[in-house]
């Protein structure tokens, strides 16, 4: 199994339930239900995954191979490639219109594409980490690897306020790619096979969904973890992958026990 090479330090041990009479409601228990099996590309350590009308843009990370991508979801084949500099480990993608916008990890800057040419056309600039981000139609929601969430303003990236995440009562941490549907936000959990659903506006974890077992053991042992999730609002369902996996999966998140 391959090292978990990304440098964040492990998540704190969790404290115990909230004091006080109001209990909170138990998150949903999902798991996946794989539709399809698509290739991807195995040397891509998969960051941020966005559809866009039949393809997919992907950000891989890792310092000096570090890249925005337009992907065949079919085929996995890149289409289209673009080498972030050596000195910036890239991170979540969100597209606002013809806008690409590309997070980095330590670097505090998201660079701004135009989708349709991959020209960099402005960056912006920001404290502490960034992980995940998506766009809600109204806002661009990111992750830092801790239990909240930022809100920041689809044109300037100024920050607007943000949320703490709770899972069952409890600080959710590791929050990494996010995706953004319906007013929900999914996110990967770092280091886990567990996908979230979040409830921006409370905070709270509506449902975890299991995606463990995705690929076999021979795979499983050249791969790192799962991460990246883009959502066809025309097929309602999912592309979920990970970081070094060959393959990518279409799912739909469903409950009960697998047949």
């Amino acid at each position: 199994m391959l090292a978990r090479s990304r440098g964040e330090p492990p998540a704190a041990a969790a404290p115990g339930p909230p004091a006080g009479p109001r209990a909170e409601r138990t998150a949903e228990r999902l798991r996946v239900k794989v539709l399809s099996v698509r290739p991807h590309d195995p040397t891509a350590y998969t960051q941020g995954l966005v559809w866009d009308h039949g393809t997919l843009y992907e950000s891989a990370g890792l310092y000096g191979r570090s890249s925005l991508r337009q992907v065949d979801p079919r085929t996995g084949a890149v289409l289209r490639r673009f080498d972030v500099a050596p000195g910036f480990f890239a991170e979540g993608l969100a597209l606002v219109g013809n806008r690409l916008l590309q997070l980095t990890w330590k670097e505090g800057v998201a660079f701004q594409y135009d989708a349709r040419t991959f020209e960099r056309t402005g960056e912006f600039h920001y404290e502490g980490e960034g992980w995940g981000l998506c766009d809600d139609g109204r806002r661009l929601v990111m992750s830092d690897g801790s239990d909240h969430l930022g809100f920041r303003d689809r044109r300037t990236f100024a920050l607007l306020g943000g949320v703490d995440v709770r899972l069952d009562g409890r600080p959710a941490t590791q929050l990494n790619e996010l995706e953004c549907v319906d007013g929900a936000i999914y996110a990967n959990v770092w280091r886990t096979d567990e996908i979230l659903r979040i409830d921006p506006a409370a905070g709270r974890v509506t449902a975890v969904i299991d995606a463990a077992g995705l690929l076999d053991p021979a795979a499983q042992e050249q791969a790192d973890v799962l991460n990246g999730i883009a959502y066809d609002p025309e097929k309602k369902t999912f592309y979920i992958t990970g970081k070094l996996w060959p393959k990518m999966f279409e799912v739909v998140f469903v409950g009960g026990s697998p047949k």
